[in-house]
């Protein structure tokens, strides 16, 4: 089953049971008492954090391919409450990523890439892994339909999806009248 049907609100949690049973996961001393990034107001206060971030993300690289910490950064930065002034974003901090990384690497399900493009992507260990989890499909998703048909087959098969073409031919005639 591909990755994208998988619901990741029930895949994520498998996941980070699956990365608690491997050695080289371990939550260091210091991730307890650290915030996320500059946009917390609090260190995390589930048990599960660690195991869970690193698993959303392998769940990142094996979805965008070659991703470094400064992508992962943004993806996991949040908007900064700055009191009476506007909220701004801001990105995660770097170490608890680069520290997942370092355990997912040290563990085998992830590799250095530095070639044509820079940082970590899924080894093959780490794609095995990710499609052995098995979980729930999303709902609503018929994914081989949208995978395996171009567009127009589906346009033809549900006319509701078509553009009405006689409401831009009338906009065309208005803006040629001016």
């Amino acid at each position: 089953m591909v990755i994208y049907a998988k619901d990741p609100v029930k895949f994520i949690p498998a996941l980070a049971e699956a990365l608690k049973k491997m050695e080289e996961f371990e939550v260091p001393e210091w991730a307890t008492l650290v915030k996320s990034g500059v946009s917390r107001e609090r260190p995390p206060v589930s048990d599960d954090f660690w195991y869970t971030r690193a698993a959303s993300i392998l769940r990142q690289l094996y979805i965008h391919g070659v991703v470094g910490v400064g992508k992962l950064r943004t993806r996991y930065g949040s908007r900064k409450n700055r009191g009476g002034r506007a909220s701004k974003f801001r990105k995660s901090g770097g170490k608890m990523i680069r520290v997942i990384l370092q355990q997912a690497e040290a563990a085998g399900l992830v590799e250095k890439v530095s070639r044509l493009q820079h940082g970590r992507r899924l080894s093959s260990k780490g794609r095995e892994l990710l499609d052995s989890i098995e979980v729930e499909t999303k709902k609503d998703l018929d994914y081989k339909e949208i995978s395996t048909k171009p567009m127009e087959i589906i346009n033809e098969n549900n006319p509701e999806l078509e553009i009405d073409k006689s409401s831009e031919s009338k906009t065309e005639d208005k803006n040629n009248g001016k």
